[in-house]
């Protein structure tokens, strides 16, 4: 339903529909949180903001989601179940499509290494 809601939008005004699908997505996961976002619906599932030198569980196992990481000098990292490790740079979004998510860490790092 989303999608059809989202191409209805896109009929009427083409420059207009980018506009309120990156607003509505943004103001969902505002500064200084890292937030995890369902793909299916665009639901915000989960929102962090503590730098932390340990992982911090994911009260769910996610999957088909987007990582969403608003601060600005500070990385996301996200640890997958089979334990691959993915890295969020600062003001950047991350698909994670098909691995179940099971902890994230926020860095002081501005860069992923």
């Amino acid at each position: 339903m989303a999608l059809g809601a989202a191409v209805s939008l896109g009929t009427g005004f083409a420059s207009a529909a980018p506009a309120t699908t990156a607003t509505t997505t943004t103001a969902s996961c505002t500064y200084p949180y890292v937030c995890i976002q369902r793909v299916s619906d665009g639901a915000i599932i989960g929102r962090f903001q503590d730098v932390t030198s340990t992982w911090q569980s994911l009260p769910s196992k996610p999957s088909n989601v987007r990582v969403i990481n608003t601060r600005h000098d500070d990385v996301a990292y996200i640890r997958e179940a089979g334990g691959s490790v993915d890295c969020v740079a600062p003001n950047s979004t991350l698909g994670i499509m098909g691995y179940v998510l099971t902890g994230i860490r926020i860095s002081s790092s501005a860069t992923c290494a």
